[in-house]
C-alpha cells in the first residue's frame, strides 16, 4: 500500500552547467524559487499541530528558532510576574528559577482560559551572560552602562551565557500538581576579540541591537563583529537551545504515558 506521507522527488530537471555558459548577454535563465523545507515528522510535534502552543516570552528571537523545528503557530504571552531573583544566587540557578517562574505563571493564568481552552504546552526562557568575574549581566539600563558592559566583555576574557529552558504540558491523569514540568540549562563560552576598539564598540552601542538583549549583544546580528570564538550552541548564545528544547518537548509529552505505565505496576 502506498504511503501517504511520501511526497516524491521534483519532477524538473537539475540545473544544468552549460546553461549559463551558452545564454545571450541579458537572458540567464531564471533560478527556480526556493522550496520551504518539509516539517519535521516526528511524534511530539505532530501531537501539537492544531494545539494552543504558548512561548512565555516576547523575544523574537525565540519564536524564530522554534518556527525552525515547526512550532510556527505560537501564542506570546509574556510573563508579567516580577523578576526578582537575588543576583547573589549561582547563574545556572537564577536562570532555572526564573524560566521556572515564568512557565509555572502563564501556565496558571491560561489554564481556565474559557474561550481558548487549556494550553497544550507553555515554553519558557531565560538567558543571562556572566563575566570572567562572575557578575550576572542582564540588559543594559543605559548607553553608557552599555560601552561599559562591553568594553569590560572585551577586556575580561572569555564570558559565559547561560539559558534555562522550562517546558510544561497539562497532565491527562489526576496526579498532582496537575502538570508535567522539565527544565534544561545550557552554557555556551564566548569570547570577544580583544582587537576590538573603543570605536567599534560605540559604533555597535549606537546601532542600538544589544540594547534588550543580555549582555548587550546579538551574535545572531550586527554583534558577532565583537565575537572572536565561542565553545558550545550557538542557538544558545541567542536565547534557545533548540536541540535541547525540542527533547524537554518529547519528555514532557510522554508524561502521561509514563504515569499511566507506572500506575499498571501496582494494580
Amino acid at each position: 500500500m502506498a504511503d501517504t506521507k511520501y511526497v516524491s522527488a521534483p519532477t524538473e530537471p537539475p540545473p544544468s552547467y552549460d546553461a549559463t555558459a551558452h545564454a545571450p548577454d541579458g537572458l540567464l535563465p531564471k533560478p527556480p524559487p526556493l522550496r520551504a523545507p518539509l516539517p519535521l515528522e516526528l511524534p511530539a510535534l505532530n501531537a501539537l499541530r492544531g494545539k494552543r502552543v504558548i512561548l512565555a516570552s516576547a523575544s523574537p528571537r525565540r519564536k524564530l528558532l522554534l518556527a525552525q523545528i515547526g512550532l510556527t503557530k505560537l501564542e506570546i504571552i509574556p510573563s508579567t510576574t516580577p523578576e526578582n531573583f537575588p543576583k547573589s544566587l549561582a547563574p545556572f540557578e537564577y536562570v532555572l528559577q526564573t524560566a521556572t517562574q515564568k512557565a509555572t505563571a502563564v501556565y496558571a493564568s491560561e489554564i481556565n482560559n474559557a474561550s481558548l481552552g487549556e494550553p497544550a504546552l507553555v515554553i519558557a526562557a531565560d538567558t543571562v551572560v556572566v563575566s570572567s568575574m562572575g557578575q550576572i549581566l542582564e540588559k543594559p539600563r543605559s548607553e553608557s552602562e552599555h560601552i561599559t558592559m562591553l568594553k569590560s566583555l572585551r577586556d575580561g576574557g572569555a564570558h559565559r551565557v547561560y539559558t534555562a529552558v522550562a517546558v510544561i504540558a497539562p497532565l491527562e491523569s489526576a496526579r498532582d500538581p496537575g502538570y508535567a514540568l522539565e527544565t534544561t540549562i545550557e552554557a555556551t563560552t564566548v569570547k570577544f576579540d580583544k582587537d576590538v576598539s573603543d570605536e567599534l564598540i560605540l559604533a555597535y552601542v549606537k546601532t542600538r541591537e544589544g540594547a534588550d538583549k543580555a549582555g548587550g549583544y546579538g551574535i545572531q546580528g550586527i554583534g558577532v563583529i565583537l565575537v572572536e570564538r565561542i565553545e558550545g550552541s550557538f542557538d544558545n548564545v541567542v536565547g534557545l537551545p533548540i536541540r535541547a528544547t525540542l527533547g524537554l518537548i518529547e519528555k514532557v509529552l510522554d508524561q502521561d504515558e509514563e504515569i499511566a505505565g507506572t500506575d499498571e505496576e501496582f494494580e
